[in-house]
Parts: structure tokens; C-alpha cells; sequence
């Protein structure tokens, strides 16, 4: 039988495995992530989700923590959820604060703009988002516990030392980030610059969620 100790070390080894995957080279993010590695964030993502939640306008959102079917979105949509973390995190690494904004921003409008989340959906479409930029920037550890792995948020802590990018990745992450804003309906990413502001250390302050539509 596997100790503690050994049972550690296993979940931190692929915990490193699935970060570098996310993170990769900065030229390289159309890769697409295993099955498996989505559906582990999701599952990383679920267990970061509050039972409450009070959104900017002051209203409290209630999520049923006991039903994660109603909550949680589809693969195809976590998927695409994941890949804007991954441009947020990156756009953070290279100091792009404002695009990293943007990018956030034009994910929860495009989203709602759908009309077929409700608001705890929403929520988790926030917090998948966000587990993939605390997760790529070092502000959270996986952890088995109970038998299963959870994150854990490293309150406090400095994010994980990475290169500087270069002049070349800067204006990848960029391109990328703006291609993606521009090609999104909805409203300029500054008409609603106070509603949800993206933080440039995720692990101390969460990014509000926007005011949803329900089903």
C-alpha cells in the first residue's frame, strides 16, 4: 500500500505535469490539453467553487454544491474556458495587464451573452477560469486529501518564477489575446472596465463575477 508520504509526492508530480502542460512554450498555445487534464481542472475548479456568492450589485448567488451536474458546464465548454485561462495567465506572465483584463472580461460577456448558463453556472465559468491562471501562475498546490486531490490556494505567496518574455512572445500573447477580444460580441472590453477587474495575483483576490442571466 502507497504511504502518505509516497501518495504526496505521486500527486505532486502530476500536479508539475499538468502545469507545465498548461503552461508550455508561450509560442505554442494553440495545443490542445488532453481529455484528462480538462476534466481535472474542472474537478480542481468545482472544489474552488463557494457556496455563496455576492456579486458587485450586491446580490447573493446560492450554489447547490450537492448537484455539480447543474453546476458544471460542459467538456466542449470548459475546454474553451481553459484556453482563455491559459491567454490570461500568459498575458500575465508578460506583464500585458490590460489585455489580461480584456480577455476575462470578453470570456464572461461571450458567455452570458449565450443565454443558456444560470448564475451558478456562471460562477463556475469564473472559477474554471481562474483555476487555470492560479494554477499556471504558482498561486495554488494540489493536494490529495480525503483520497482525492484538491487545490489549495498558497494565500500570500509570490507567483512562480518564470522567464521574462520576450519582445517576440509579448506581441504573440498580444495578437492572440486581441484576436480573440475583437472577434467576440458584445461591448468594447472598456464600457465595463469596473465590473469585474482581473487581479494580477489571482491566489490573493478572486475576479468578481459579472451580473448573469438566468435560464
Amino acid at each position: 500500500m502507497m504511504g502518505t508520504g509516497a501518495k504526496a509526492g505521486v500527486t505532486l508530480l502530476w500536479a508539475g505535469a499538468l502545469m507545465a502542460a498548461l503552461a508550455g512554450p508561450v509560442l505554442a498555445q494553440n495545443k490542445e490539453l488532453s481529455d484528462d487534464s480538462v476534466q481535472a481542472l474542472m474537478r480542481y475548479a468545482w472544489g474552488m467553487v463557494p457556496e455563496k456568492f455576492t456579486n458587485p450589485q450586491g446580490k447573493t448567488i446560492v450554489v447547490d454544491k450537492s448537484k455539480p451536474k447543474d453546476v458544471i458546464v460542459p467538456v466542449e465548454s470548459a475546454s474553451e474556458i481553459i484556453r482563455v485561462g491559459r491567454m490570461s495567465a500568459l498575458a500575465q506572465r508578460c506583464a500585458l495587464l490590460e489585455e489580461q483584463r480584456a480577455n476575462y472580461l470578453t470570456l464572461m460577456r461571450r458567455e452570458q451573452a449565450k443565454s443558456k448558463w444560470s448564475e451558478q453556472q456562471l460562477i463556475y465559468i469564473h472559477t474554471l477560469h481562474l483555476m487555470t491562471v492560479m494554477l499556471m501562475s504558482g498561486n495554488v498546490q494540489i493536494v490529495e486529501k480525503d483520497g482525492d486531490k484538491k487545490p489549495v490556494p498558497l494565500e500570500g505567496s509570490k507567483p512562480a518564477k518564470t522567464e521574462s518574455c520576450t519582445d517576440t512572445e509579448r506581441k504573440k500573447i498580444q495578437d492572440q489575446v486581441m484576436a480573440y477580444v475583437n472577434a467576440a460580441p458584445g461591448e468594447a472590453p472598456a464600457a465595463a472596465a469596473s465590473a469585474a477587474p482581473v487581479p494580477q495575483q489571482p491566489a490573493k483576490r478572486a475576479e468578481p463575477t459579472p451580473t448573469s442571466q438566468k435560464k
